[in-house]
């Protein structure tokens, strides 16, 4: 279902359990994310409540003020700030006789309208299905389906079972076509694993785009919506007095993700997994900020990542008013680097940062193999910074400085390697 050009009022409850970001508009997130999907905003209802209504979520007071509202706006669509029940969204429609939307399906039809590779399609066809599934019962179209043919309606058989099978079948087809894109995702990813990979992560229309332009010299989309990236783009970045780094911006995180919409999307997350080090960009002028961070924090844990080396990037200082509120930040969080992505204010601080990460894993070791061996000595020249390389006896002994984790790579072409004593 789409809202886009639809007049849409949005709804947003507050449990204890799921309070709102911010008393003063409390349907912030909730009408940018509507707006992003096209949607033009017509009306607000907001309640308080201590535990939710099973059949309709909201109170029966704020369902006769959503019907009136509908009623006098002339509405095409109601938006839910939270995640509705099949149950709870078939009786909103029925009460407020329009079409019903919670976060999860508002989400996903925004990436259904920015999904632009085939890989990116098959992700978000798979996470909508998946979101489809338990509520076709209340869905007001059926899907495209074949009709007749050996096999293809089953005794007594009703229509919602024959959807449901269908389904249940066109799922299947696309977690196999998925499997095979993540295989294929991971041996691509792997095959950089010698490089000095580095890659943005951070809160939807956080400035990982305008950041990696900035960085890498390029000119990857920029725009300032929410999810204008979903598919993740690498980038060579070039750091003066290091070398050659390569950079991946990928798909923006937020507060509630659907799971579904997470696990599809494992493929295209492949570069944060099994990047060396992430930096985890933040609107530092969003008054949510510290929110924000909590939110990716917990898509990284999801996606096994919370462990990897991080730095935090408190981004757009530029648009901040009151540095009282940056001050605040870098407070609770004192190793982040304070950037602008947009006037380059912090960069030199960020590119050092970023040198110091990358080399807080470097060993100085003293390699030893026959002088016949050139892959490894090749290798120590490609991949290390070699101090001294001597020849004596048929061995050759090189020393010097490599990263930690290549240090299996010159053992496996036959280097034995020992620690350098000073």
């Amino acid at each position: 279902m789409s809202v886009r050009q639809e007049k849409a009022i949005l709804v947003s409850m507050s449990t204890p359990d799921r309070p709102w970001l911010s008393e003063t508009d409390p349907c912030d997130e909730i009408r940018g994310l509507a707006e992003t999907a096209g949607a033009k905003i017509v009306g607000m209802v907001l309640q308080k409540r201590r535990d939710i209504i099973s059949g309709t979520y909201v109170g029966k007071g704020k369902v006769e003020e959503l019907t009136e509202k509908v009623q006098a706006t002339d509405a095409d669509v109601v938006v839910f700030d939270n995640d509705l029940s099949p149950a709870q969204v078939r009786n909103l429609e029925k009460a407020t006789g329009v079409k019903v939307l919670d976060r999860s399906e508002l989400i996903l039809d925004i990436f259904a309208t920015r999904a632009r590779t085939p890989e990116a399609r098959l992700q978000v066809e798979l996470a909508q299905l998946e979101y489809s599934l338990p509520r076709l019962k209340q869905m007001w179209t059926h899907l495209s389906r074949y009709s007749g043919g050996i096999g293809t309606r089953g005794p007594g058989e009703t229509q919602l079972e024959e959807d449901r099978r269908l389904v249940g079948g066109k799922i299947r087809d696309l977690k196999e076509k998925l499997v095979q894109v993540q295989a294929r995702k991971e041996r691509e990813v792997k095959s950089r694993a010698e490089e000095h990979t580095v890659s943005l992560v951070g809160y939807t229309n956080a400035g990982k785009s305008r950041l990696m332009n900035r960085l890498t010299h390029s000119d990857v989309y920029v725009e300032d919506k929410l999810f204008s990236t979903l598919d993740t783009r690498t980038r060579q970045w070039v750091i003066k007095d290091f070398g050659k780094v390569l950079l991946s911006d990928t798909v923006g995180f937020i507060r509630e993700l659907p799971h579904h919409l997470v696990a599809s999307f494992k493929a295209t997350l492949e570069e944060a997994r099994q990047a060396r080090l992430l930096l985890h960009v933040v609107d530092a002028s969003n008054p949510h900020a510290e929110e924000q961070i909590k939110a990716v924090n917990a898509v990284l844990e999801e996606l096994e990542c919370s462990s990897k080396p991080t730095l935090l990037v408190l981004n757009k200082i530029d648009k901040i008013e009151d540095r009282s509120n940056l001050h605040i930040l870098m407070a609770l969080h004192p190793k982040a680097v304070a950037i602008s992505g947009s006037t380059g204010e912090g960069i030199d601080q960020l590119l050092e940062a970023v040198v110091i990460a990358l080399t807080k894993d470097f060993v100085e070791v003293i390699v030893t193999a026959d002088a016949a061996n050139g892959k490894v000595q090749s290798y120590m020249a490609a991949h290390a910074e070699v101090y001294r390389q001597e020849y004596k006896d048929q061995q050759v002994e090189i020393r010097g400085r490599i990263p930690r984790y290549l240090i299996r790579h010159v053992e496996a072409d036959g280097g034995i390697i020992r620690p350098l004593d000073h």
